[in-house]
């Protein structure tokens, strides 16, 4: 499905009877209320009388279709909820999104939300998140979203980076959607290099015997089980004078069948999303590039398919990570913390300004925070500038501790670490952590977040986020690179 170029608008005038036209509805003491910026105050009386005639809810993640009122030539009148608490850009970017995930078969969807800057952007990203649909395999694929309008301007910059954000939202879900069948380690790496094709990147892909010979023992271990063999993905994009320097460090693990030590069949269920972290990474770095960021950025995508078989990692094996670090495996189903204890021992090795890890990484993250807030944790400064971000483009993290009091149930007799404390079910977020925090080097800014709940979503579509594969943190992440 291609993405679609936003067009503006300068008045009602610009309408055709093909039209379907997306207003806001509050829902004051006073009774529901059209809000609709750039029409004339007759034409918002009028649809008012029709929200209120048809009982339209304008509560938010609400979504009323009726045929216009009289004299108004469109096909038909969408009111999307606002609710009654103050419009604000994300307010107004999730019920452009969710009114965009309802309409299907349009020809023109045009939007009358807001009218510029902040607030135009904003409806014009929830339009365009909404507006991505699943291609299923072997069906025919969909190649064109409906045409996208807006009444109001944008300036040029300004959709450029709404179009760009967006596309890496898009390129994440449709990279989670793939089945495992289709998706593994060396397809992932050819699906990204494609993707990336034209770009100013470099890439570097190190097979699984460059792996073994180079120490990388915690992607050798977790994919040595599996035929599809294993790959460390580095991309780098380098500007003409850097600002600063961030490494990004995602996790690939393309199926986790918990290794030897296996999931409960209904547990593998939806393991195919295990890989969200390194398709978050590479696709913010790819829209990083396209957008000419100043921040040079080096990403680790560290990439494997964790299976059982007579050459699968065992319990009590003893690996040692990039760096020297010997790790104690005690659970091969805490897979994903060793691929990215090889990814986190490489760009400390770089110094950078920043390290970010992203990873779908704990079950406790979903029990914890549920499926729309990712867990935040690192240094002072690290979480600090990834929480920021994600205010500014609307995202859900929530700071969580890395108490130093767990390190001691990581104890080994024959290693430096273990990765795992078997039978130990509290505080499984933040002893995943705790773990990942000593392969940081010493005094480097670091941000992990785990979005083992937010990269899927279980449940019903909610403001522009769809059932399924969900992009979350690709624009934070982007936005940190670009800041």
């Amino acid at each position: 499905m291609t993405l679609p170029t936003p067009s503006f608008l300068e008045s009602l005038s610009s309408l055709t009877s093909d039209d379907i036209l997306v207003v806001g509805l509050t829902t004051p003491d006073t009774g529901p209320a059209v809000h609709a910026p750039g029409l004339p105050a007759e034409t918002v009386t009028a649809l008012t009388a029709l929200a209120r005639a048809i009982d339209a809810d304008g509560s938010p993640d609400s979504y009323s279709r009726q045929g216009p009122p009289a004299g108004l030539e469109v096909r038909s009148v969408v009111f999307t909820g606002l609710g009654n608490e103050g419009l604000t850009v994300d307010r107004l970017r999730e019920a452009a999104g969710y009114a965009a995930l309802h309409i299907s078969k349009a020809t023109r969807v045009v939007f009358a939300l807001a009218e510029s800057g902040d607030e135009l952007r904003a409806v014009v990203e929830g339009a365009l998140l909404g507006s991505h649909r699943v291609t299923k395999p072997g069906k025919p694929r969909e190649d064109q979203a409906p045409t996208m309008a807006f009444l109001g301007s944008l300036t040029e910059a300004e959709t450029t980076g709404t179009l760009v954000a967006t596309e890496a939202v898009w390129r994440v879900r449709d990279l989670v959607t793939m089945p495992p069948n289709l998706l593994n380690p060396v397809s992932f790496v050819e699906q990204v290099t494609a993707l990336a094709a034209g770009s100013s990147l470099t890439i570097e892909v190190l097979d699984e015997k460059k792996l073994l010979a180079d120490g990388m023992g915690g992607i050798t271990a977790v994919g040595k089980g599996s035929h599809n063999p294993p790959r460390l993905m580095i991309l780098r994009h380098q500007p003409k004078s850097p600002t600063r320097h961030i490494a990004l460090v995602g996790k690939g693990i393309t199926f986790d069948s918990g290794g030897l030590s296996l999931k409960a069949p209904n547990a593998m269920v939806g393991m195919k999303y295990d890989m969200t972290g390194a398709a978050v990474m590479a696709a913010a770095t790819m829209a990083a590039s396209a957008l000419g960021s100043t921040t040079s950025i080096t990403t680790y995508l560290c990439l494997a398919e964790n299976m059982p078989s007579g050459s699968a990692s065992r319990p009590n094996d003893v690996i040692t990570i990039k760096g020297g670090k010997t790790v104690e495996i005690l659970n091969t189903d805490a897979e994903g913390r060793l691929v990215m204890a090889d990814g986190l021992s490489l760009a400390s090795e770089l110094a950078p300004d920043l390290i970010i890890d992203i990873a779908t990484l704990t079950g406790a993250a979903r029990i914890a925070l549920g499926e729309r807030y990712a867990g935040l944790m690192g240094t002072p400064e690290g979480v600090a500038e990834l929480e920021e971000a994600a205010a500014r483009v609307g995202e859900k993290v929530w700071g969580m501790p890395l108490p130093t009091e767990l390190r001691s149930l990581l104890s080994s007799d024959v290693a430096d670490i273990a990765n795992a404390k078997p039978g130990e079910v509290l505080g499984g977020m933040l002893l995943a952590g705790v773990f990942l925090k000593e392969f940081v080097g010493e005094g480097i800014p670091w941000a992990h977040l785990d979005i083992a709940g937010p990269a899927h979503n279980s449940s019903g579509a909610f403001g522009y986020t769809p059932k399924g594969a969900s992009g979350a943190l690709t624009r934070t992440v982007l936005d940190v690179v670009m800041s």
